[in-house]
């Protein structure tokens, strides 16, 4: 057992405490990693607030899933990790063995759903982790990557090239995938089209580079912050509003009035008749894409249910883009090294681990694309 430091959730709408806690050796099929790097998405701001209850783990609760670095240390029979390899990991596992990993849908592995709102390990059940009360800690995402050390299961991990930036390569785990995913994949954004992406945070910002590098004609940036709409330019963005209501009355010069083919949602916290009305940003036979989360407690979205018969419209959801993480996370840094994939402005700013709440201060203020914690 060792000791190390994690910012725990103990109760809903409080802050992050920065506490020591006691880790427990790897077991059969799981690692210990170094942390380098953590990115801040707004999904461990849904546990703060409640928004995915039901759907995460119990309190008290080590946040973070998206994380980079070192594996220090490995279980009996992991093979496909040694010590000294550099990982991302990713936010939902890939067990490989399952019906939807073996379909090629390994973004809803079966056995990582099964872990996911437990928070323990997906072995045997337990926990690796405690406070100094010995009480049990569950993890985000199976990873808690709010941490300087965690233990997760190898099928999180993703090996990386050692000379790839762990402090980028972390926002890999989540919102870089999930957003230019949720162009290439979720919407497969064709040459030509005409794409809408309402919010531009982490995700929306890599929605819209997805869009670009899919060849979209125009790309309409759709958020109510100024900082963000500036960003979605230098992302590949032709066009921004500072709502849905603005780009409607905008049609006309954004896709010579006959609408987007592609929609898609990557808002902060998903809103049912927000949906509604994106829905008429859409032309004729488009294709909605709801990537952002909505809260467990919403039961209905405002959508006239007529128009997707006589408009042949779509409304489909994408978790993780679509993507996969074997594929995804290597194939998108590849891109980055060569100049392709714009990462190093989404990180906003760094922090400690210290200065997390600090640092969520700054997203819920609109001020960050990506805030990133780096550790020592």
């Amino acid at each position: 057992m060792m000791r190390t430091r994690a910012a725990i959730l103990r109760e809903l709408n409080a802050p992050w405490s920065v506490e020591e806690i006691e880790l427990d050796p790897p077991k059969a099929g799981e690692v210990l990693v170094k942390l380098s790097a953590s990115g801040m998405c707004h999904s461990d701001e849904h546990v703060v607030t409640g928004d995915l209850a039901g759907a995460t783990p119990p309190m008290p609760i080590i946040g973070g899933h998206e994380g980079a670095g070192v594996v220090v240390e490995v279980g009996e029979g992991v093979s496909s990790l040694a010590v000294g390899d550099h990982v991302v990991f990713g936010f939902i596992p890939a067990c490989g063995r399952c019906e939807s990993c073996v379909t090629g849908h390994s973004n809803l592995c079966d056995a990582g759903g099964e872990a996911f709102p437990l928070g323990l390990q997906m072995t045997d059940g337990t926990a690796r982790h405690h406070d100094l009360e010995g009480n049990d800690l569950t993890l985000m995402c199976l990873l808690g990557t709010f941490a300087e050390h965690t233990v997760v299961n190898e099928a999180s991990c993703v090996k990386i090239q050692p000379d790839w930036p762990l402090d980028k390569a972390c926002l890999l785990g989540c919102g870089v995938v999930t957003g230019w995913g949720s162009a290439v994949y979720a919407a497969d954004v064709q040459p030509g089209e005409y794409v809408a992406v309402v919010g531009v945070g982490g995700i929306g910002a890599n929605a819209v580079q997805g869009a670009r590098m899919a060849g979209a004609r125009a790309i309409a940036a759709i958020d109510p912050v100024e900082f963000k709409r500036e960003k979605a330019m230098e992302f590949g963005a032709t066009h921004t509003y500072s709502s849905i209501q603005e780009a409607l009355e905008n049609l006309g010069d954004s896709t010579w009035g006959r609408g987007f083919d592609k929609v898609i949602m990557t808002m902060g916290v998903g809103d049912g008749d927000a949906l509604g009305q994106a829905f008429w940003l859409g032309a004729k036979r488009s294709k909605i894409v709801v990537t952002n989360i909505h809260p467990t407690a919403e039961q209905s979205i405002a959508i006239p249910a007529a128009m997707l018969t006589l408009f042949e419209k779509q409304v489909v959801g994408s978790l993780f883009g679509s993507g996969n993480i074997r594929r995804d996370i290597p194939r998108l840094l590849e891109l980055y090294t060569q100049g392709q994939l714009n990462l190093d402005d989404l990180v906003t700013r760094t922090y400690t681990l210290d200065q997390i709440n600090e640092g969520y201060d700054a997203m819920r203020n609109g001020e960050n694309i990506r805030g990133v914690i780096v550790f020592d």
